[in-house]
């Protein structure tokens, strides 16, 4: 224990800096003294402390604590705890990396299932299984050897001169448009990184990752969050086709970073950008609808399924006036319609109803309905009261020849949820905005804040909630996207990627004002003031150029897709 260390105490009468804990207790200490020196005596998870929350702000460890301030730890169950727990992994690879194979560039490109990114290599081949090994024991070297994380401020102009000499492109694009005097720079090693949140002070807390040969390039592995122990990797074949498909997308743009972006939209490619974009969306539709009509066996059942604010909505509406081109007339069904009355809804560890859960449906009614619509038989359907929080009759419907039911809702991709219906009459369609466009090569943007920043914007405009009640909303909402969304996304026939290029420049005048009026004092602060800063780095492209039947448009407003429902069969 350092004599630093020692030094942290129960307060006694005299004259040191206090730092109160959520517990209640008191600890003392020298003024000047870590942050992380006082959260550790406080944590009480298994998980260690990566971060500390100091008046609503996220705070390094070594934050030398001047004044007495109210405090509490952060580890790796809270998405803050994690984000930074990444990144400083990101950073101990690109060390490694920088020391062991100078003349390799680490590009993180995407996220795996269950925990981990996936990276590739260029300027020399890839790493083969011996090389990662090697890469793998140099990592943990130096966590071992708990290597200082520094921070330094340097003029703007040394910074692009640093990233011209590194030949970091993206970053000298990125760093184009800075309007300050001065970047913060992060150093392990031979590795400089532009600061663009927070780390580990040092590399001993890095001890939880893996490398594992992955082809055509690896997979970092990371626990996830609420643990350390590395979870098993999965294959995701049909998301991987979707990251390269995007990559594809990008390459056809010339757009591959936030950098290239703004560059683009300075020269005035704004609208070519969402031309383009939305020529591949609906290029990508089309497919999608001709898969459908030309599989041997008939589909008669189209279930979508996708995180929120994924464009869902939009997608199947747009789906299905590509269906009617294709001569076949889709059938829109709400799973929304078939809730148990309320009474008899499953309850949540808090007692309220979980009308997220698969059991909230009325499955039985469910595959006795479609079963009978399948055969052409003359159906009621329901229609569920949410203010009385029960079913009411709703239209006599009937199926004909070449109507396809079109079913829109969290649970498609779950076999449990229609699993009397043959297997072979069913398409099953996953949607979210998988891919984002990067900081750098070593910083991605995750989707999780493109979709947040998504339902921002349109819980203003549709439901007048403001920002702080949309992210105080979040953690619920990803919580039961983890559970019933994302555990079944590889079950999904073909995939669409609702992610456009220029979105978040679109979102940007639109999300900021909403995030800025988060006071300071508000749990959601930090939340906001992150996603400000996301958005600090990219330029702004006017909400009015996106074409009216856009994807995007359903968050911005002026769908002219969002409200078409074809007409109910007689």
């Amino acid at each position: 224990m350092s004599m630093e260390s020692r030094r942290i105490k129960l307060c006694s009468p005299r004259r040191d800096v206090r730092v109160r804990l959520p517990d209640g207790r008191i600890l003392c200490g020298p003024p000047g003294a870590r942050l992380g020196e006082f959260l550790e005596r406080a944590n009480a998870s298994p998980l260690p402390v990566v971060a500390g929350l100091v008046g609503n702000q996220l705070r390094e460890l070594d934050w030398p604590v001047e004044h007495d301030c109210s405090a509490r730890p952060v580890t790796l169950a809270e998405e803050p705890g994690y984000r930074l727990y990444q990144a400083s992994a990101i950073l101990l690879l690109e060390a490694a990396i920088r020391e062991l194979f100078p003349q390799a560039k680490l590009e993180v490109e995407h996220s795996v299932p269950f925990g981990g990114l996936f990276c590739e290599i260029s300027g020399r081949r890839a790493f083969t299984a011996r090389e990662l090994e090697g890469l793998e024991r140099r990592m943990e070297e130096l966590a071992e050897a708990d290597e200082p994380i520094s921070r330094e401020l340097v003029p703007l102009e040394e910074a692009r001169r640093l990233f011209r000499e590194a030949g970091e492109e993206d970053r000298l694009r990125l760093f184009q448009s800075y309007n300050a005097d001065e970047v913060c720079l992060r150093r392990l090693g031979p590795a400089i990184v532009p600061a663009y949140g927070p780390l580990l002070p040092s590399t001993g807390k890095i001890r939880h990752f893996a490398l594992l040969h992955h082809p055509p390039g690896f997979i970092l592995r990371l626990p996830q969050r609420n643990q350390l122990k590395l979870s098993p990797v999965q294959r995701y074949p049909k998301l991987a086709r979707v990251f390269n498909e995007y990559s594809r997308w990008l390459d056809l743009l010339g757009v591959h970073d936030l950098g290239g972006l703004n560059l683009a939209l300075a020269s005035g490619r704004g609208r070519e950008l969402m031309l383009v974009g939305e020529a591949l969306h609906s290029q990508r539709i089309a497919e999608i609808a001709a898969e459908i009509c030309n599989r041997p066996e008939p589909v008669r059942l189209v279930l979508i399924a996708g995180p929120t604010s994924s464009g869902k909505t939009s997608f199947s509406r747009r789906l299905a006036v590509q269906l009617l081109a294709n001569g076949r007339r889709p059938f829109p069904l709400s799973l929304d319609d078939y809730f148990l009355p309320r009474g008899r809804s499953p309850r949540d560890p808090e007692g309220k109803p979980d009308f997220e859960a698969l059991e909230a449906l009325d499955l039985e009614l469910l595959n006795k309905q479609l079963l009978a619509l399948l055969k052409g038989k003359r159906v009621t359907l329901p229609r569920y009261n949410f203010l009385l929080g029960k079913s009411e009759e709703g239209p006599t419907v009937r199926l004909r020849r070449g109507h396809i039911l079109l079913i829109e809702g969290l649970h498609g991709l779950n076999p449990a949820l229609v699993p009397q219906i043959p297997q072979e009459s069913i398409f099953r369609i996953y949607v979210s905005a998988v891919a984002q466009l990067r900081l750098d090569r070593l910083t991605r943007v995750p989707t999780t804040d493109t979709r947040l920043i998504r339902r921002l914007v349109r819980d203003s405009r549709e439901r007048g909630s403001d920002a702080q009640r949309t992210l105080e909303q979040w953690p619920s909402v990803r919580h039961g996207e983890e559970q019933y969304v994302f555990p079944y996304q590889e079950n999904a026939d073909t995939m669409f990627n609702s992610a456009l290029p220029h979105e978040l420049a679109v979102l940007k005048p639109l999300a900021e004002p909403l995030l800025r009026q988060v006071e300071p004092d508000s749990p959601q602060y930090p939340e906001a003031r992150r996603l400000l800063q996301l958005l600090s780095w990219i330029s702004p492209c006017p909400p009015e150029l996106v074409p009216e039947e856009s994807i995007l448009r359903e968050f911005i407003g002026g769908s002219v897709v969002a409200d078409f429902i074809p007409a109910w069969p007689a």
